[in-house]
């Protein structure tokens, strides 16, 4: 069972996400309360077991800067997909990015763009496997400038 959150408080959701993206509670609440309260710019959808623990998550967002690779604007971009590891290889995550594919399709997307970390081959292998073609490569630099 996949349900959209519309709520911080959705079952599961911090736990979730704090094994994907571990940071302090705070901050987690703050960004989700962000995401349920602009639900046609942001959509997160929780996959629930036949025992109703939480299964894994996907979050998307509605971007209008530029994403590498995509040709239209806006575009939805699929900022995180985590399964938790007992349910891994049952479909889930396949299950939550088609749920997502279902949102982007009503808010008017055609395309759903992603990213994975060039060390990440899992993370690769799993996009592939959900039907993303890759697009390009980037390695991204900064410089610190010296103050003044």
């Amino acid at each position: 069972m996949i349900e959209r959150c519309l709520a911080a408080e959705q079952p599961g959701w911090l736990e979730l996400r704090d094994a994907l993206w571990p940071q302090p509670h705070d901050v987690q609440l703050a960004e989700m309360a962000a995401i349920a309260a602009k639900p046609r710019r942001y959509g997160a959808f929780i996959a629930y077991a036949n025992d109703g623990e939480p299964a894994g998550f996907a979050e998307a967002a509605l971007r209008t800067d530029y994403v590498n690779g995509a040709q239209s604007s806006p575009v939805a971009f699929l900022e995180g997909l985590y399964v938790t590891p007992r349910a891994r290889r049952h479909g889930i995550g396949r299950a939550l990015v088609a749920e997502v594919c279902r949102w982007v399709r009503a808010i008017g997307c055609s395309e759903l763009a992603s990213d994975a970390l060039l060390a990440n081959e899992v993370g690769q292998e799993v996009h592939r496997a959900l039907g993303f073609a890759e697009t390009e490569r980037v390695v991204f630099y900064r410089k610190p400038l010296a103050p003044r």
